[in-house]
This record gives C-alpha cells, structure tokens and sequence, in this order.
C-alpha cells in the first residue's frame, strides 16, 4: 500500500479544540483531593524535567517529578541512545556541563557509555545504555529529595489568573491535585530507490556500533508531515514507522556489505518526535541567533549543534553555526537566553526542554539532548531562585543565576 494512502486512511482531524489543555480556576479544583504540595512541580520526567526537578530539590525547593511512564529518562532512554550537544560540530572542547554531564560522565566512567566521534556532522556524541541511563536518573532523582510520581499524566492546569498555582494529575486511583509555587513545564539508497524495488522515503542517515557488540544502531526512517499532538495521526505514525524498519531490513540484507546475516532487533519504545508544540516566550531564538553565533547576557546555556532539518523529502538540510568558507563546522557555539525558557503572558511557569521558545529553523539546532539538560539545570535553579527569594519567575536576578549556574559545573 502506498504510504500517501496508508497514513490518509488513518488520520482523522478532530476539532482544534477537541485537545485543548483543561484549565481549572482553584475554586473549581478544590474537590479534587490534594496529593502532594511542593515549591516546585516539574511535569514530565524526560531529560529537561529530570534535570530540572534534581537542581531544583538540591538547591533546596520542595519538588516533585510527575511522569506518564513507568521510568525516567523520555526519549533518551527510550528512543535514543547517543546524546549530541556537549561538543559543537567541529571541535572537541565540551561545552555542556552541569547535571548533563555528570549523568553522561558517570556512564562513561562505569563503562555504560563511550564518547563517539562524528558520524554525521553533528559532532561527537556520547553513545550509552538506555538501561544504565534510567537507573542514573533513578538514584539521582532519589538521592536529591526529589518525590517521584510515575504513572501519572496531567490532566489540567490550576491558573489563578494568569498564574499557574499548581496541576491535576490522573492516576489509577483517580485524578488528584498537586499544589504548586512553580512549575516546570525534552548513495546505495538512492540506487535502490530509483530502482523501483524498494519504498524508501529517506535516502541519508546514520548507523553506528552501541555499546553492545555486534549490536549496530540505525537512524534511516522518516515519517513527516504529521501532527504528533493529534493521536490518530500519532498512531498512524508508529505503525509507518514500524513499516519503513522492515522496508530498511530488507534494503540493509540486500545490498549492504556486513548485514547479509542481520536481523532487526528491536525498534524504539515508540516514534521519536523531533518538534511538535514550542513555547512563545519572552524571546524567541531565531535562525539568525543561531548562524550569527550569537551571544546574550541572559544566556544559561552555550549550543554549537547545526541546524539538522528534517521537515520533509527525502534529505536533510544543514547549516553550520558561524560556518567557514567551504560551508563546514568552525567548532562556534551561540547562548540561549533564559528569557527563551519563560512564558511571554503567564506567570509561575518555565518550560525546559525542546519546546522551548524558538522558530522552526533554531529549533532543529537547539533540541539537542545536551541542550535540553541544560535548560532544565537552567530551570530547576530558577525555581528554586524564585522560592527562595520570593521573586517571580520574571523578575529573579539572572547574574545570581547564572552564577549559581557555574557553580553547579554549568559552561556558560
């Protein structure tokens, strides 16, 4: 079946406000039953919210990590297993530290990890164990005081006003209330293609060792133009994205030197989704910031990942930031403002990881893993900033921040 056909047979387009985020006035709340009060309430236990909700708890603030899935870790530890972001494209000085590197250098010292030189051209990664990465989560979300909730989705948001004072959470016992300050909302292709034999809808890609032998990860499926918040269209994602493995198997055994006696192993838990939401914040990072290497005095974190577009055909575009002459890597970073992090028209709220404020083009450079540690590190301080000097998110001093920033290892 054609894939056009395959995935218009599956999407159905609900109403635009079918979705819409259930938002309750705390009169309206108050018959829910309370099941934890806290400073800070991160909401959604991947890279960016991990980070988060540990700086936060070790700086002092009262938090709780709400998470739908059974482990933390989201898409790094399910879908991935290299995290790009502590080395820019074209040099090997890291420019990421802070909580993300404690986690991969951790992994690294116990073997679970190895650093990975560029495959690609988005500079030297650091290729791991997704299981190693959940138990780092684990005893750090622990160690910190954090209170971890999993199985747990959120349900609405508490506003009083334009301030966010806490969520709804539902859980198998039913839905139940988290009282909040702050919350923290990460060429033989193409041959084979034009031969006719073959259903290929990405003709470039990357396939690496991991830290198993024998065991070769592969990035070669694309699955565009879908809308991931819309869960019909979402469904008919997983299932061409399962078709597109099975059609790279077969291209893989066929024509590939090495993998005539391979067989698929595993594909992901679920679609990793690149983009989807992005906050409006109180500065939006822009394609220009990023191949400017651009830096600004409210910056909580460096970035020097190309801009690695995916957004259709069969391709992929790619801008170097501050790129030489011929086009290539030079090894320059840009800053992302923290203002990038906070919302443009509602209080009491932060958002960390890759729906950060940012336009299409700086986003597919600035969603590296790497970065998304950062934003949360970047987060998780701040809202423990803001309890502790009873600032508003807006308001809180940025220098003490970004020196509270360095002190926890971050590279500013």
């Amino acid at each position: 079946m054609a894939r056009d056909a395959f995935t218009s047979d599956l999407i159905i387009d609900p109403p635009e406000t079918a979705w819409d985020l259930i938002r309750l006035s705390p009169a309206e709340a108050a018959h829910i039953p309370v099941i934890w009060e806290a400073d800070v309430a991160v909401v959604g236990g991947g890279s960016a919210g991990c980070a988060a909700a540990v700086v936060s708890a070790r700086h002092g603030a009262r938090t709780i990590l709400i998470e739908s899935g059974g482990f933390f870790g989201g898409t790094a530890a399910t879908v991935l297993d290299t995290m790009y972001g502590f080395f820019p494209a074209g040099s090997e000085e890291r420019i990421v530290g802070g909580i993300g590197w404690e986690v991969a250098g951790a992994m690294l010292e116990s073997g679970d990890a190895v650093l990975r030189g560029n495959t690609y051209g988005a500079g030297t990664g650091v290729t791991y164990e997704p299981e190693a990465l959940k138990v780092a989560w684990d005893r750090r979300i622990v160690d910190s005081g954090v209170r971890p909730l999993l199985h747990a989705r959120m349900g609405a948001v508490i506003l009083d006003g334009d301030t966010v004072r806490g969520v709804v959470v539902l859980t198998r016992r039913g839905p139940a209330r988290v009282v909040a300050s702050r919350v923290v909302d990460a060429s033989l292709m193409r041959e084979a293609d034009a031969s006719g034999d073959y259903e290929l809808p990405r003709l470039e890609g990357s396939a690496h060792h991991t830290v198993l032998p024998g065991v070769y990860h592969t990035n070669v499926t694309r699955v565009s133009g879908i809308d991931p918040t819309n869960p019909w269209a979402a469904t008919a994602a997983e299932i061409e994205g399962r078709k597109q493995a099975a059609e790279y198997t077969r291209f893989f055994k066929d024509k590939v030197p090495g993998y005539e006696d391979s067989h698929l192993l595993n594909t992901s838990v679920w679609a990793g989704t690149r983009e989807t939401r992005r906050l409006i914040g109180e500065y939006v990072l822009t394609k220009d910031d990023v191949i400017e290497a651009r830096q600004f005095d409210d910056a909580i974190a460096l970035c020097g990942a190309p801009i690695e577009d995916h957004d259709g055909g069969a391709g992929t575009i790619w801008r170097y930031v501050a790129a030489g002459e011929d086009g290539e890597p030079t090894g320059r970073t840009y800053g992302i403002p923290y203002r990038c992090l906070v919302p443009k028209d509602i209080g009491g709220l932060l958002v960390a990881g890759r729906c950060l404020s940012a336009t299409h083009d700086a986003h597919a450079s600035a969603r590296s893993i790497a970065q998304c540690l950062s934003y949360g590190h970047a987060a998780g301080a701040a809202a423990a900033l803001s309890i502790a000097t009873g600032t508003g998110l807006k308001e809180i001093d940025v220098d003490v921040l970004r020196a509270r920033l360095v002190a926890d290892g971050a590279l500013l």
